[in-house]
């Protein structure tokens, strides 16, 4: 669907089978099964996938946890040891790294305080390796963070600040965590993505900033973030879709109209909905009513997931005796 935005590249490739019913030349696709979780592994390789996945060439992996919403240690702890897998799968726990988090968003609006909730609870060490005058440690790596907020509070533009860090402490990788948004509310604070492509903060909500991103920082960018908001317009979307599904399998009377309605493209049937909700709401953001405790648990996660991934002397027992 043209106009549904969605930051995942996951959802992305399903609204292109979806629409054509094949799989895109230059996207190779591999998806893992557990128990507990499924993870997809994605790679645009190519301009033609470039063009029909609308995100820049390189490797998205996504981690679906159907259950996450349950409160549930064991799950938890489960997930950060995958997601830290995954950061190692894409080689970034090389020895002598320096590296650096931002945690983008706004931690005033619960939605958007991801980043900066995962900033406070990652393991910082680039300290000690200052103060100390060391170059290694066979147990820990240099990791330095900060979030810098958003324009609105700081007037300043995030890649400005992130710029003027980088530049000064000089790390080999940056890595960014921020809020999302989905298409689906199935996947809202159900799904984790990691993306070697850098991240552009705001574009979940349509306030699109500069990008943080190789080009721009000169080092590699790994983006990290979880989906917190649909917009309404592709709630009632992908609702009116399972209603029209209902309706023509068991109405007696109407069928045909129902058929003309289901026969609309998604992009016309999309932009109709947009122009009835524009007077009374305009394309509002939705997001899950208990959010604020969500949030606290996912960035528990992600730090977890950061730490285990990052810092070589540190297991899952010491991670949850740090946080605590």
């Amino acid at each position: 669907m043209k106009n549904v935005h969605t930051d995942l590249a996951v959802e992305s490739r399903e609204m292109y089978s979806e629409s054509n019913d094949v799989e895109i030349e230059g996207v190779s696709v591999d998806i893992e099964e557990t128990e507990n979780y499924s993870i997809t592994r994605i790679e645009i390789m190519n301009n033609n996938g470039v063009e029909k996945m609308r995100k820049p060439i390189g490797k998205y992996i996504t981690i679906d946890i159907p259950n996450l919403n349950i409160t549930d240690q064991d799950l938890k702890d489960e997930i950060s040891q995958a997601l830290a897998k995954e950061i190692k799968g894409m080689g970034y726990n090389k020895e002598n790294s320096k590296i650096l988090i931002i945690g983008l968003g706004n931690w005033n609006v619960s939605p958007d305080a991801l980043g900066p909730k995962v900033v406070e609870r990652v393991l910082v060490t680039r300290h000690y390796f200052v103060n100390y005058n060391k170059e290694f440690d066979e147990t820990m790596a240099n990791v330095a963070a900060m979030a810098p907020g958003v324009m609105g509070i700081t007037g300043i533009e995030s890649m400005d600040i992130v710029k003027g860090i980088v530049d000064k402490i000089k790390p080999d990788l940056l890595i960014a965590v921020d809020a999302l948004a989905s298409r689906k509310m199935n996947r809202v604070s159900k799904t984790i993505q990691l993306a070697d492509t850098g991240i552009s903060p705001g574009s979940g909500i349509g306030n699109k900033r500069m990008a943080l991103n190789k080009e721009t920082l000169g080092i590699p960018v790994l983006a990290i973030g979880i989906p917190t908001v649909v917009n309404a317009a592709t709630m009632v979307n992908d609702t009116l879709d399972l209603i029209l599904d209902s309706l023509k399998e068991q109405a007696e009377v109407g069928k045909e109209f129902y058929n003309l309605l289901d026969d609309l493209s998604d992009d016309d049937k999309y932009s109709l909905i947009v122009e009835v909700l524009n007077p009374f709401m305009g394309n509002t953001i939705v997001t899950p009513k208990d959010i604020d405790v969500t949030i606290d648990d996912l960035s528990i996660i992600i730090a977890n997931g950061l730490n285990i991934a990052l810092h070589p002397g540190i297991d899952l027992k010491d991670v949850n005796r740090y946080l605590r």
